[in-house]
C-alpha cells in the first residue's frame, strides 16, 4: 500500500509542470469570425469579435476548453480553443524591410508597414522567411508579435 502511495505521489509530481498556466504561448485564430468572451464558457457575454483569420494572439491563461488571449493591441478575453491554432503568423510592430536573403546586405523588396500581417514559412535565428500579399522575402524578427 505504501508503495502505491509513494509511485501515485511520484507520478503526480512527475506531471505538475504540465498543468502549468504560468507558460504564455502564441496561437492563431482558425476563422474569420471569432467571439472573445469576458469569462472562459460559452454563457459569458462575447466582449468583442475578430474578424481577422490567422491573426497571431498570445495564451496567457487557461481553463478547460477556453484560453485567454491577449493580442498586439493588448486586448483580452476568452476564446474557445476550437477556433484556435498553431501560429504560422506575425504582426509587425514597426516598419520592416523585407529581403531577398535573410541579411541586411542582400536586396530589399519592398517595405513593410507597422500592423501588418505576414505568414511564416520558416525562421533561422533573428530572421524569418515570411509571405504577405503577392511578396515572399526575409525579416528581421524583433519588434514582431507571433514569436516566443
Amino acid at each position: 500500500m505504501l508503495r502505491a502511495i509513494i509511485i501515485l505521489l511520484f507520478l503526480l509530481t512527475y506531471n505538475l509542470p504540465s498543468f502549468s498556466n504560468n507558460k504564455e504561448y502564441f496561437l492563431m485564430l482558425k476563422n474569420n469570425k471569432v467571439n472573445v468572451r469576458y469569462g472562459p464558457s460559452l454563457k459569458s457575454p462575447v466582449k468583442f469579435v475578430y474578424n481577422k483569420i490567422l491573426l497571431p494572439v498570445k495564451i496567457i491563461d487557461k481553463k478547460d476548453t477556453f484560453r485567454r488571449i491577449i493580442d498586439h493591441k493588448k486586448n483580452a478575453g476568452w476564446i474557445h480553443i476550437s477556433q484556435l491554432r498553431p501560429s504560422k503568423s506575425l504582426v509587425l510592430l514597426d516598419n520592416k524591410i523585407m529581403f531577398s536573403k535573410n541579411s541586411k546586405f542582400s536586396n530589399p523588396l519592398v517595405k513593410l508597414s507597422k500592423g501588418r500581417l505576414v505568414i511564416i514559412k520558416k525562421c533561422e535565428e533573428n530572421w524569418c522567411k515570411v509571405k504577405t500579399d503577392n511578396f515572399q522575402g526575409w525579416i528581421m524578427t524583433d519588434n514582431v508579435w507571433g514569436i516566443n
